[in-house]
This record gives C-alpha cells, sequence and structure tokens, in this order.
C-alpha cells in the first residue's frame, strides 16, 4: 500500500472517529443535556399568583407562593423536572404495569402487585377522601402534568431509551405512591409461610422461640430516631434526629423541598408523587417516621372451588368475587390475570389444592387517608397527635419535638385486633374463628411525652409493653441498636446537631463483639493450641467490636454468625436452617448462648467451634488464607447501578465503562444489621436530620445519592460521598442561601 493510500485512509478514519464523536456529543446533548431542570428565569404556570422557588447549592427547592394550592402546584413542577421518571416507574411498580414497557422480564412482578390490587385500592380511598385531601393531591397533580405537557419532546432519557412516553398524573398516581410505600415496609406475610414451612418437621417450642417477639430488655419506644431534651442540650432546647433505612436505589426514594405560604412553612424530605413534607419541621415542631414493624397482613386458608369462586365460611358458602385484567407485555400478548376475591381479601397463594387469601390494612375498605399536610402544619403536640390519629400505615413510629421544649414518641397506624391467634401463621378461613375484631385504638398504642429521662430513643424494637391488652406479632429488631443509642446519648450533655451525626454513623456492634468472645472462650476452654485457629483467635481477642469495612474480625464475625444462626435453626426444624432470617435472630442466639438450655446442644462450645471452624474455611475460599489481609469490606460491597441506563447500555464496548460515571461503587461499606448506622448489601440509612429546636439554621438534612434523576445534572450524586463518610449540611430554613432562582407566573 502506498504511502498516498495510507494516509487517505488514516484520514477517513480520522473524519470517521470526529463524526462519530460529534454524533454521540449531540446525541448526549439532545437526550441527556436538553432536558436538565430549568433553575432560573420564568415559567407561565397554571398558579393563581407568581410563585418564586430559590434553588440552594444542593438543588433544594425552597418554595414560596401566596397560596398553598399554589405552592403544592410547583412542589409537583419541581419535583417532576428532576424526578419525573422515577415517579413513573413507581406508579407502575405498585399498580402492575412494569411489562408494559420493560417486556415479559417484569410479568411476574406485575402479577403479584395485581394480586395486590393497588390500583382498585387507591380508586376506592380516593372517593373516601376530605375536600381538603382532595384539593392538595390536585394542586400537586397539576404541577406534574404542566410539566409533562410542556416537556413532550424533552424528556429523561430513560424515557427515550425505553422508546414511550409517560401518561397524564392523576391523583391516583399519587395514592399509589403513597401504597407503594405502605407495601414495602409492611410486607410480613412471608414470615408466615416460613414459620408454617419449619414447624412441619421442626420442634413447635423451638421454632417458636426463634421467631419470638421481644428479647426481653425493650426500652419503649421504638424506631430509628430518638429525640432529647433541652436538659441535655447546649442550647437548652430539643434536638431530634432521624435516619430511615431503605433500600438502595438511584436516585434515592427521598427529595428535599421547603414550602412555605400562609399557614405553611414546612421544610424537610418528600416522596416523589405525593404532596407535602413527610419527615422534617415547621416553625413549631419536628418529627420523625421510621417503621413500627407491626404484623399488619394475615393469611387465611380458603376452602374454595376454583370454578365457581364458592367457598365455605361459618357453615355456609359465600361466593368470591371474580377480578380479571388485562396486563399489557411489551414485544408480546397481553396475559389476562384473573382473581378471586373473598371477605379476607385476594387469593395471594395457590399452591395445589390450597388457597390462601391475604388480608392487609391497606385493603380494608375506607381506611386509607392522607394526613401528611395536617402533619405539615401541625403547631402542638395536640395537634400533631390528632393528625397521627388519621394515620393509616404503614405502622410507623412517630419521634417529636417543639420549640416550648416538649419531646413525645406516638406509635401510629391502623393495627389490627387479633383474637385467638398471633398473626404468625396462616389460619382457617371457613371457620370465622380468626377474623379481625376491628383496630386498636390510637390512643392504646404506645406513646411518651416528656419522660423524666429527657431521651426518647428507638430503632425498631418491639415498643409493646409484655403486658399489652392486645397480641403482637411483628418482625421487630433485637435490641443492640437501641441500647447502644441509648448509652451514647446518657454518656454525657450538651449536645449539637453536628454531634448526632457521630451516633448515626456508629458502628459498634455489642452482639458480635459478645458472640466473638463466646468464641474465643470456647476455643479457651479447650486448654491446647490449634495452630490453624490461633490467627483468627487472636484476631477475635484484641478487636474493639467495630464494624470496620477496614478490618478483618468483623468479616470472620458476620460468617461466624451465618453458620450459628444456621445450626440454631437446624436443631429447630431439621433440614431448615437457610431459610431462617428472621430480623430477632441475634437477640434469639444471644439468648441462647447466655443461658445455654437443655435440649438444644449437648455441648455449646463445640457448636461455637464448628462455627467459626466452617466460617475460617469459607472466608479464606473468598479472601485467601491469610486473615490478616481479610477485610469486612470486600465482603459488605455495595454498588448502585442506573436502573435503565446500565441494562440499556451497559454491555456496550467503551461506552459500557464510560457509564460507570452514572452508577455508584462497587464501594466496600461499614456497619451491620445491630450497629446504629444499619448496614448491608440490601439497605442503609436513607437520609439524616439533625434538627436542632434552638434555631433551625443549626439543622442538618442530607439524602443519600442526590436531589436530581437525571443523570447528567451535577445533583444526581452529589451528596453521597458526604453520606458515605456520614458528613452532612445545613438544613437551610430562615436564611436561604440561593444559587438559582426561578418564578412561576401565572399564564
Amino acid at each position: 500500500m502506498t504511502h498516498t493510500a495510507t494516509a487517505r485512509i488514516l484520514k477517513a478514519v480520522n473524519v470517521l472517529i470526529v463524526v462519530l464523536l460529534a454524533t454521540a456529543l449531540a446525541a448526549t446533548y439532545w437526550y441527556a443535556w436538553r432536558p436538565l431542570p430549568q433553575r432560573s428565569g420564568s415559567i407561565e404556570a397554571p398558579v393563581a399568583a407568581a410563585v418564586s422557588v430559590s434553588f440552594d447549592a444542593l438543588g433544594e427547592p425552597h418554595i414560596r407562593a401566596a397560596s398553598q394550592r399554589d405552592a403544592l402546584t410547583v412542589q409537583g413542577y419541581v419535583t417532576a423536572q428532576d424526578r419525573l421518571w422515577q415517579m413513573d416507574s413507581l406508579r407502575r411498580y405498585a399498580s402492575g404495569t412494569l411489562a408494559e414497557v420493560l417486556g415479559p422480564a417484569a410479568l411476574d412482578t406485575d402479577r403479584d402487585l395485581r394480586r395486590l390490587r393497588l390500583r382498585r385500592l387507591a380508586e376506592a380511598a380516593y372517593v373516601r377522601f376530605s375536600t381538603a385531601d382532595r384539593a392538595a393531591l390536585a394542586a400537586y397533580t397539576l404541577g406534574v402534568n404542566e410539566f409533562i405537557a410542556t416537556h413532550r419532546d424533552n424528556l429523561p432519557i430513560e424515557f427515550t431509551l425505553l422508546g414511550y412516553q409517560p401518561r397524564p398524573w392523576s391523583v391516583i398516581d399519587s395514592l399509589l405512591v403513597g401504597l407503594y410505600m405502605f407495601r414495602d415496609l409492611t410486607t410480613s406475610w412471608r414470615d408466615e409461610v416460613v414459620k408454617r414451612a419449619m414447624l412441619t418437621d421442626g420442634d413447635p417450642a423451638k421454632v417458636n422461640f426463634l421467631f419470638a417477639e421481644r428479647s426481653g430488655n425493650e426500652p419503649a419506644p421504638g424506631s430509628n430516631a430518638w429525640a432529647i431534651a433541652g436538659s441535655h442540650t447546649a442550647s437548652g432546647k430539643p434536638l431530634l434526629s432521624n435516619d430511615m433505612h431503605l433500600a438502595y436505589s438511584l436516585p434515592g426514594i427521598w427529595y428535599m423541598a421547603h414550602l412555605q405560604a400562609p399557614g405553611l412553612d414546612v421544610a424537610g424530605v418528600t416522596i416523589p408523587g405525593l404532596p407535602g413534607v413527610v419527615v422534617g419541621h415547621n416553625q413549631h415542631i419536628a418529627w420523625g417516621i421510621t417503621n413500627l414493624q407491626f404484623d399488619v397482613q394475615d393469611l387465611y386458608v380458603e376452602k374454595l372451588d376454583d370454578r365457581t369462586g364458592r367457598y365455605l365460611y361459618q357453615g355456609h358458602i359465600e361466593q368470591a368475587r371474580a377480578e380479571r385484567e388485562i396486563i399489557e407485555v411489551k414485544g408480546a400478548r397481553p396475559i389476562e390475570v384473573a382473581t378471586w376475591v373473598t371477605r379476607h381479601g385476594a387469593l395471594f397463594i395457590v399452591d395445589g389444592a390450597e388457597h390462601i387469601a391475604l388480608r392487609w390494612t391497606a385493603a380494608e375498605p375506607g381506611l386509607f387517608q392522607f394526613p401528611i399536610l395536617d402533619i405539615d402544619r401541625a403547631e402542638n403536640w395536640q395537634q400533631f397527635t390528632t393528625a397521627l390519629s388519621r394515620w393509616v400505615g404503614p405502622g410507623s413510629n412517630f419521634l417529636y419535638a417543639d420549640t416550648g421544649g416538649n419531646i413525645g414518641y406516638h406509635a401510629a397506624g391502623m393495627l389490627p385486633k387479633r383474637r385467638g391467634y398471633a398473626g404468625d401463621l396462616p389460619v382457617d378461613g371457613s371457620s370465622g374463628n380468626f377474623d379481625w375484631d376491628g383496630f386498636i385504638p390510637f390512643d392504646q398504642l404506645p406513646s411518651a411525652f416528656n419522660p423524666a429521662s429527657g431521651i426518647i430513643a428507638s430503632a425498631n424494637q418491639n415498643p409493646f409493653p409484655a403486658d399489652y391488652p392486645y397480641p403482637v406479632n411483628g418482625n421487630f429488631a433485637p435490641t443492640p441498636r437501641i441500647l447502644r443509642i441509648r448509652e451514647m446519648l446518657g454518656a454525657h450533655n450538651g449536645w449539637r446537631a453536628a454531634d448526632m451525626l457521630g451516633v448515626q454513623g456508629d458502628i459498634y456492634s455489642a452482639f458480635s463483639k459478645f458472640l466473638a468472645a463466646q468464641v474465643v472462650a470456647a476455643v479457651d476452654k479447650r486448654g491446647a493450641h490449634n495452630v490453624s485457629l490461633d490467627p483468627a483467635v487472636a484476631l477475635l481477642r484484641a478487636w474493639n467490636g467495630r464494624m470496620d469495612k477496614d478490618l478483618a474480625a468483623p468479616f470472620l464475625m458476620a460468617l461466624v454468625y451465618q453458620h450459628v444462626r444456621s445450626s440454631v435453626a437446624d436443631v429447630a426444624s431439621p433440614g431448615k436452617g437457610q431459610v431462617y432470617e428472621f430480623n430477632m435472630g441475634p437477640a434469639v442466639v444471644e439468648k441462647l448462648l447466655r443461658e445455654r438450655p437443655d435440649g438444644w446442644f449437648q455441648d455449646y462450645d463445640a457448636m461455637l467451634l464448628r462455627a467459626l471452624m466452617d466460617a475460617l474455611d469459607e472466608g479464606k475460599r473468598i479472601q485467601g488464607r491469610d486473615v490478616q489481609r481479610w477485610r469486612y469490606g470486600n465482603y459488605l460491597r455495595v454498588e448502585i447501578d442506573h436502573p435503565v441506563i446500565h441494562p440499556a447500555l451497559g454491555k456496550l464496548p467503551v461506552i459500557g465503562k464510560a457509564l460507570d460515571f452514572f452508577e455508584i461503587g462497587p464501594v466496600p461499606m461499614s456497619g451491620s444489621s445491630t450497629t446504629v448506622r444499619q448496614t448491608s448489601r440490601a439497605l442503609s440509612p436513607s437520609m439524616r436530620m439533625n434538627a436542632d429546636l434552638g434555631d433551625w439554621d443549626r439543622s442538618l438534612l442530607n439524602i443519600q445519592t442526590g436531589q436530581s434523576g437525571q443523570p447528567l445534572s451535577s445533583h444526581y450524586k452529589d451528596e453521597w460521598n458526604d453520606h458515605y463518610n456520614v458528613r452532612s449540611y445545613s438544613m437551610q430554613y430562615g436564611t436561604v442561601v440561593a444559587k438559582q432562582t426561578l418564578e412561576f407566573r401565572p399564564k
């Protein structure tokens, strides 16, 4: 080949590269940069008067409006700017319509959600809403739809990649988002199925012990939050902290916002798709929410004829209601789903001749309400608890503080009153002996107000007293986290909001330290050294109990616990040790090792030694033979992928690697299920708030990733590093430093 020909080829290649690069840049601009949120200038919108939105350095909108209606309308618009695809995916998930845009891979999920009938529940609930609640939802919906209508050719990139246009938003869609959270936080029926399976060939007394409701030393009340009185703080006013633990996602579930209008001045975190602030503070009070984890789902074994829908109830034949729905499937034929609905609920499990219906508080006629804005407007404990009395679910622990110096706690939600059973196993639906007797009255739910200690702390443990007048069942957490929180808060006074990050980020596990000490003691009792065990035992003997990503001992103890838990469960139900993953597992293991009752193990120390050796073998397979080089963070690693960009483009050469920019991780994590900084591969703190009732502008707030769901936004994941390192930001309220200002003008 001549020099001239080679030059021509090289020139052509270079031109092709330039063309491809220009095309890629143009496509990136058109599909990813152009749809970025507008944060300055002005927009004509369906508002009655001008609305100002100041965006701070984190992209949080501070909305100032002349009416609450206009504030909620603009909240809907600015949230849609950042999170429209997330909002659309949440409503699709809840309504069982993912397969319409994702294809057959989403069919199983859609079938499960159709059986929950969430859209039907939302529609039935809305017709019973008050005029005020309807108006609030309508105002928010108006703003979302204004954004959709004006951006049909300029939508977030996910819509382009999946090839569809979002339908207009509706008030029912907002309720679907609320029901999505309800489902996410109250799905407990699987525990009933697992327990029944373990009882099939197991020892009833031992299996019941494994599914304990309490570990015997719960302080009341419970969840992942705390409030401390002014007697313990530097300002003399209360502090309130909240860090809710939820699944990882990009974007995260929370969206920060500040709403100002006559009668409303509230800031905190919101759920995209719902108006108002879910957790935060107004001028008078601050509050936090976390999951109560009380069981609000029961399974009923129905004696039902599949062909006719006729079933037996109290000696009489009743007719189940037939519901049929069509699931649209992208690239395939539609699928019909048929469901029988009995007096207890929809048939949720059909296994051979067995038909099991699911009863769930969210499905009870006329219950679902929308009290969020009443909470946002509350000025004192009485108004706050009045609003909580309307809270149907998910069952929640509410922590409270006010500028008058009061602190309080109240459980809220519609919790079923059961008779003759606890709700921990599927029951006979035909007898009528296991129907609910209504719901526990709000004023009989656990509560506290200005306790003498000046501290109300919680971490998902069972808040119900042992002599509670109603049966209690739930997947409550063991006590190491709550005991550690109370220990740290009670250690000294003079607390400031910034100090609370040290508590929220604490990674000491009293349970894992206890288990390590038990293992070391078991080795010592043998009286002879084992060369193969000595390095591991030395590691555990010197360990400080911190579940630190850079240490080896936490990795070893995570494996040891898994083997101990499995051994304990296998004794209770032979062959089923691997299916036992109950929240109270650590408390069960600790109680057994402290008391060492007969009938479980002939030699507890031998069991611990087997667990240690099995854990060492497993650890060596994972991280090599030198235990000193092990790292907990190499075991507890988290990767958060974009749910659309990663599957759509991640396998493409060169481009796929470049897309790492839009993901998080894999990153090594510290913490565990028994540390205050609760961390696993599935979940971690989704936000952190520390409210200072002495000066709102000293309060702190951060979310997990960032404000925007738009991958090219500077606020896509700008909060991740600080969240990861347990740092936070000023929660701007009285003084707002605006980086950009956007005005909404009446059309």
